[in-house]
């Protein structure tokens, strides 16, 4: 049981709120009860969740040697994880050190991911709207 005291126009009020069942409350009001219909709550409607147009591939970080890459090659690796947004590189295109290879997004920005080295793009490993891992292998060059 609540208690209140209000004063309107002059007038003081003790107001008890002995009971509230549904949207219906029990009240008291100077001593006089009430019983008083309040507002339904708005029922907020549920969200609609739609499937996906197409899958999302995944693409984990290395796990064993078989998944890097050879002795002399140079791999550029996601440096945390996102998804990936646009490859601004194609495979046999020739790159210079700090060309942008890959956007990158993470919690809600856009990363280039850069190139280290010069040399020629040999393979892409990820393709636009993959999720990848931390250390996932993105661009490989010679």
């Amino acid at each position: 049981m609540k208690e209140y005291n209000y004063q309107i126009k002059g007038v003081d009020y003790k107001v008890k709120i002995n009971g509230v069942d549904d949207n219906i409350a029990q009240v008291e009001v100077n001593g006089v009860e009430f019983e008083v219909v309040m507002e339904k709550p708005i029922v907020q409607p549920k969200p609609v969740v739609r499937a996906v147009a197409a899958p999302v591939k995944t693409v984990e970080a290395p796990k064993s040697a078989d998944e890097t890459v050879d002795a002399g090659v140079y791999a550029a690796k996601a440096p945390l994880p996102g998804t990936i947004n646009d490859i601004k590189v194609s495979v046999g295109q020739e790159i210079k050190d700090g060309d942008t290879l890959v956007v990158l997004e993470a919690m809600k920005m856009e990363n280039n991911i850069d190139s280290e080295r010069s040399g020629k793009v040999t393979e892409i490993r990820v393709a636009k709207g993959d999720t990848v891992m931390e250390g996932a292998i993105l661009v490989v060059i010679e």
